[in-house]
């Protein structure tokens, strides 16, 4: 059965503040980690929030034997304080958040996340979605290049930007890899494919997944009671990066422009921060699923 990356490291931070409190899996995904919290911790209840039906089906199934331990919402990790309070829930012993797209959505080739299998361009985490054939046949070229630009970091996003519009309509997923394989050659055998950076980026602008994490990790911290912890795994450099300066912000470091004779931001330590250094996986785990290879790791406990 699947296991979610950083297992161990997630059920051993992850101890709830209170051992009859509530913990939250804010993007259950397929439950490995659901399921290690709730048996490393049997008075513990958990509320599964996921924005993909088939994820949260997958995850009910495996967590059946929980009971009413689990609660199940569909909804995106940015309504947690909506969310909670639908759930009479006030505070929370724990929040996980485990982002970017999941084992199950690339390995199904129907949903076109994967340039590894010929599919409709979809890449819809859930119905809130919009679809990659939208983004890439509706946006202007240019918004294409910025999306490219921010979204994947792809150094030659305009000429790529340049060769979907003149392809357009695209309707495949080995279609859109092609247009950027025609622009962008790999340099060595074991580069990553060239289109990779923009897959990434198209998935991105598609699902919204940079929207609002800024501020979950704040409504996070919000609801966590005092000595509970946050847990946010990250599988790119934008993600990570919002992650991290999130919580430094939160640990209380001074935000006010440099040369400021005195702090005005009113800076004030909420969380204490556990991971100055994300954890990533280990080469034994890697082994076993190249995927953690990417994964970091940073958490943050609650200090007042």
């Amino acid at each position: 059965m699947h296991q979610s990356v950083l297992f161990n490291e997630v059920v051993e931070f992850l101890r709830p503040a209170r051992d009859d409190g509530t913990l939250v899996d804010a993007t259950v995904g397929l439950g490995g980690h659901a399921e290690g919290l709730l048996t490393r911790y049997p008075r513990s209840r958990l509320i599964a929030i996921d924005r993909d039906p088939r994820a949260l089906e997958r995850s009910r199934e495996r967590l059946e034997r929980f009971g009413g331990r689990v609660a199940f919402v569909q909804g995106r990790h940015e309504q947690l304080i909506e969310i909670l309070k639908q759930s009479n829930i006030e505070a929370a012993s724990g929040v996980l958040a485990d982002l970017g797209v999941s084992s199950m959505q690339l390995d199904d080739a129907s949903r076109g996340f994967s340039f590894r299998y010929d599919a409709p361009l979809d890449m819809r985490m859930g119905p809130d979605s919009r679809s990659a054939a939208d983004v890439v046949n509706g946006e202007p070229e240019e918004e294409l290049a910025r999306i490219l630009r921010d979204y994947g970091e792809e150094p030659m996003a305009r000429r790529i930007a340049r060769a979907i519009a003149e392809a357009r309509p695209l309707e495949t997923t080995v279609q859109l890899a092609d247009v950027v394989r025609s622009v962008k050659r790999a340099k060595r055998p074991h580069d990553i494919d060239p289109a990779t950076l923009t897959f990434q980026a198209i998935r991105i602008a598609a699902n919204e997944e940079l929207v609002g994490l800024e501020r979950f990790i704040d409504d996070a911290v919000s609801v966590l009671e005092p000595g509970a912890r946050l847990a946010v795994i990250a599988f790119h450099s934008l993600e990570d990066r919002i992650v991290k300066r999130a919580l430094r912000r939160l640990e209380g470091e001074c935000t006010c422009p440099p040369g400021f004779p005195v702090c005005a931001c009113g800076a004030t330590a909420v969380v204490k921060v556990l991971t100055h250094r994300p954890l990533t996986a280990s080469e034994e785990e890697i082994d076993r699923n190249p995927r953690s290879r990417s994964a970091k790791l940073r958490v943050a406990e609650k200090v007042v």
